[in-house]
């Protein structure tokens, strides 16, 4: 098997990379290691509602995302945030009024972010995407590249890496990447690959009803962020969560169920005991997401200047794309589709 560009990872950037070469009627193959599309972005589904454990948000002031959806006929609407804050301190005591809406003014997707992932690999032909297929070595040889995956060899002219830098590291590639380029693609932080992320769903918003946003902050934990992740509709409706708790204790996975819901019910009240579904997402523990060097969250959004060094690599045969390497909005959706935007105009330029 053979193709003119190979992108490896189908996440928002290599969709959308994909999309553009498709649109201009090019020789391309997307493959993913997992067995559906999307990467970090995550939609879990109810009653047709989509609750997001991957990126749920976007923001005024980034063009490229908000044309997309618009482009593929995306309802989005406005991050709820009308009611009282909630503040829990170190002791469990929680505190109404105090506290911010970190996420007022930001926009979410009806149906999740999944919604926008799986609307681009709908629109690809069938056989230019292939799941399953984890990337375990890169050859240069031939003037092309040869792409060694669990699935067999698949050679190219060219590759574009559209998947955390850290990733792509662990591959064997011959010949060796210089000292310079791996460490390059070693230091690049993968955004969100530390966190984990809970999402209650309840049939009904009870919180609203009690005149609360369902926005909180805390000091004891688990969740030291809360969010109302409920669609549009309000059913079912859902709080959302980023688990402050470290990688190492995050091992057992029912007892951090358990005290994620014991907080939701020192938060919010009796009514948060029982959830219609409780999702708990560890992207720490997901082997397409992280690696050793990602156990820890991600402290400010990643630079991938570094990852220059890449540039003219093998002939100019290999690309780094992804969200990490956009220069603007690094580690957003918005950077993913930057990302996919500077791939493509660099595979219009001739070897």
């Amino acid at each position: 098997m053979q193709s003119d560009v190979i992108i490896i990872g189908a996440g928002l950037s290599g969709l959308r990379l994909a999309s553009l070469l498709a649109d201009r009627g090019g020789d391309f193959l997307v493959i993913e290691a997992r067995g559906k599309v999307g990467g970090r972005v995550l939609s879990e589904t109810i009653a047709g509602a989509g609750f997001d454990l991957g990126p749920a948000w976007f923001w005024p002031g980034q063009p490229r995302i908000a044309a997309l959806v618009q482009a593929l006929g995306l309802p989005v609407f406005d991050q709820y945030c009308d009611g009282a804050l909630s503040y829990e301190d170190e002791r469990g005591q929680v505190q109404r009024g105090r506290g911010w809406a970190s996420m007022q003014g930001s926009y979410r997707i009806e149906g999740g972010v999944a919604a926008l992932t799986q609307r681009l690999a709908d629109r690809l032909p069938a056989e230019r995407l292939l799941l399953n297929h984890a990337v375990t070595g890169l050859t240069y040889a031939q003037g092309g590249v040869h792409v060694a995956t669990s699935r067999g060899v698949i050679k190219a002219q060219r590759v574009v890496l559209a998947l955390p830098p850290r990733l792509a590291a662990q591959w064997n590639f011959a010949p060796a990447l210089p000292a310079a380029v791996l460490a390059a693609m070693q230091g690049v932080a993968t955004w969100m690959a530390g966190q984990a992320k809970a999402v209650a769903v309840y049939d009904r918003a009870f919180w609203r009803e009690a005149g609360l946003s369902g926005d909180a902050t805390s000091r004891i934990g688990p969740m030291v962020e809360v969010h109302d992740a409920s669609p549009l509709q309000l059913a079912p409706a859902a709080l959302f969560g980023f688990i402050g708790v470290p990688p190492e204790g995050r091992r057992d996975v029912e007892a951090l169920r358990q005290a994620v819901i014991a907080q939701l019910v020192r938060l919010f009240g009796p009514s948060a005991a029982d959830p219609v579904a409780l999702w708990v997402k560890d992207w720490a523990s997901d082997p397409f997401t992280a690696t050793v060097l990602d156990q820890r969250p991600a402290l400010s959004h990643p630079d991938g200047r570094p990852l220059e060094a890449l540039r003219g690599f093998w002939d100019g045969r290999l690309l780094a794309s992804g969200s990490e390497t956009a220069k603007t909005f690094a580690g957003y959706l918005e950077g993913a589709l930057e990302a996919a935007e500077a791939s493509f105009a660099s595979l219009q330029k001739p070897l």
